[in-house]
């Protein structure tokens, strides 16, 4: 549209007083002549737009595919090393565990060993004791009434 086109739209169609005869301007088919080019181009964006959301929307649906596959098999690779990553967790406290019952049983051994030194010290007089008592004689004296 030329400069003189846009211009002719604000010029009026007729001159005040004397009546001249012309054909008043058509501005609806003006406004259509106008705007038709941006309207095409318009529809022309919105198909491109279209297309770009429905690429986006095949593209989202692929990475979500991707990442899906992705982590299953991140999963999959946990549980295979869990037993080892459990072990491995494990092995302090079980070293830990063991090393107290190292000190139990040792302490238990030195218990052992104490009470058989003490049954060793006290066992000649307790055989003594249990020897003259066995020869006592079950009544009392022989001798009495």
């Amino acid at each position: 549209m030329t400069l003189r086109d846009f211009l002719e739209r604000f010029r009026p169609t007729g001159t005040p007083g004397a009546s001249a005869a012309g054909v008043p301007a058509d501005r609806t088919a003006e406004r259509a002549a106008e705007l038709e080019p941006a309207l095409a181009r318009l529809a022309d964006a919105q198909e491109q737009a279209a297309r770009i959301r429905a690429d986006a929307q095949e593209a989202a649906a692929a990475l979500r595919r991707d990442a899906a596959r992705t982590a299953e098999r991140v999963v999959a690779a946990a549980r295979e090393r869990a037993p080892a990553v459990r072990r491995q967790a494990a092995e302090p406290v079980l070293r830990e565990a063991r090393r107290e019952a190292e000190a139990l049983r040792a302490a238990g051994e030195r218990t052992a060993a104490e009470i058989r030194e003490r049954a060793a010290e006290r066992m000649p007089s307790l055989v003594d004791l249990a020897v003259a008592d066995a020869l006592r004689p079950a009544g009392g004296s022989r001798g009495a009434p």
